[in-house]
């Protein structure tokens, strides 16, 4: 599996705290080396579908407050954003 990042999670990225960048890349790795299923089988990532708007992505979070936001398409997941989720 191919993990790409769009535009605009690159510019967040670089503006994450130094532990949720790690945190999105032990996502990345995973994902790269086990596939996607294996994210949404480890309970700390909370995977789940996303509905309204954003019908057809996914998030997974990263800590309490920061979460990714994907897509899937077939081999490669493209990582949209990466924000701070307002709860």
């Amino acid at each position: 599996m191919e993990v790409t990042i769009s535009r605009k999670a690159e510019k967040q990225i670089k503006k994450l705290p130094k532990q949720i960048v790690t945190r999105l890349l032990v996502w990345i790795e995973t994902i790269e080396s086990e596939g996607i299923e294996s994210i949404r089988t480890i309970p700390g990532f909370n995977d789940e579908a996303l509905s309204g708007k954003r019908t057809g992505q996914r998030s997974s979070r990263l800590n309490k407050a920061y979460r990714v936001i994907y897509t899937e398409s077939g081999e490669i997941i493209e990582v949209l954003e990466v924000n701070k989720h307002d709860y």
